[in-house]
């Protein structure tokens, strides 16, 4: 491939809209950041870490089918639905799949969606130094939207599509100044994301301990294929002292010689192993490309089965 790849532009965390006018607000997907390359001859998927994804999504390489352009680069969100909704833990899933075979079995099981949001590079010319609202308007004469390719909608009333994603329960919303340029590899304020904080219930696989008494819980939910995956360790939270010796009594009873997720934990070291039957709620920002949580936060020990305490659909 004759283009080389570039990191994407990012945007900043943001505790509320804008103001002023010359904004829109796209929906943030929960999916896995990807541009396409295609210089002529040869398309290529990659994607926020240069990774090359190509041989993981054969369902988008012929780029000829919805899009007219003779070179290009876009940039985009790949997705996979679940009951309607991205699940950010079936688009990992397709991501992590290395095998020809397991790969074409998952493209016709575990189809995806590419949200298409940006155009870096046109027949032959760099595009990132225009305005969004000039490169936006070249992508949507380029791109012929079908099942697995759409372009994502602009919205100009933020507020309405964030209480709208909270409504479905979705990841929050992107905000983006019209008169952007695209700084690969940059982050800044011209884009602002706004999020939603999450919840989950997940039992507890693992513990580290302070002077006897657990001080961090790590923490785990069941796939579909019935492994057990750790999601995170986390500490802190609503939980006081006398929940976290309840939990000490709790837990340490339950002791395994060796850890109970199918991952490694990034915790590992020094943690004490213990059977899943344990459930705590969990609220934090959003999944990591790891598949772990981020900033998570303990909200309260819950009475729930562990084996019910399985990915969010």
């Amino acid at each position: 491939m004759n283009l080389k790849p570039v990191k994407p532009f990012e945007p900043v965390q943001a505790d509320g809209m804008p103001t002023g006018d010359g904004w829109i607000a796209q929906v943030k997907w929960d999916g896995v950041r990807m541009l396409t390359y295609f210089d002529g001859t040869e398309t290529r998927l990659i994607n926020r870490r240069l990774h090359d994804r190509t041989r993981q999504y054969p369902e988008l390489a012929d780029t000829s089918v919805w899009c007219s352009a003779s070179s290009f680069v876009l940039d985009g969100e790949v997705i996979a639905l679940r009951n309607g909704k991205p699940s950010f833990y079936k688009i990992m899933t397709r991501d992590n799949l290395r095998h020809e075979a397991a790969i074409r079995q998952a493209a016709g099981r575990e189809p995806v969606t590419y949200m298409i949001f940006d155009l870096l590079y046109l027949n032959g010319e760099w595009l990132t130094s225009r305005p969004l609202r000039e490169r936006q308007e070249r992508l949507a004469e380029i791109v012929r939207p079908r099942g697995n390719v759409q372009l994502v909608d602009n919205v100009t009333d933020g507020e309405h599509l964030l209480a709208v994603m909270k409504q479905f329960g979705m990841e929050g919303i992107v905000c983006k100044e019209l008169s952007s340029t695209y700084v690969p590899g940059g982050k800044d304020g011209r884009w602002r994301k706004v999020k939603l904080m999450r919840d989950v219930v997940a039992a507890v696989g693992g513990v580290t301990l302070r002077n006897g008494i657990v001080n961090s819980l790590l923490l785990g939910l069941y796939a579909e294929d019935g492994r057990f995956m750790y999601i995170g360790h986390a500490g802190t939270g609503k939980l006081g002292r006398a929940d976290w010796r309840k939990l000490t009594g709790r837990l340490l009873p339950l002791a395994l010689p060796r850890r109970p997720f199918a991952n490694e934990p990034q915790r590992a070291e020094g943690a004490v192993w213990v059977r899943p039957e344990i459930a705590v709620k969990v609220q934090f920002l959003e999944w990591t490309p790891q598949g772990t949580m981020r900033h998570p936060s303990i909200q309260a020990i819950v009475d729930a089965p562990a084996e019910e305490c399985r990915f969010p659909d």
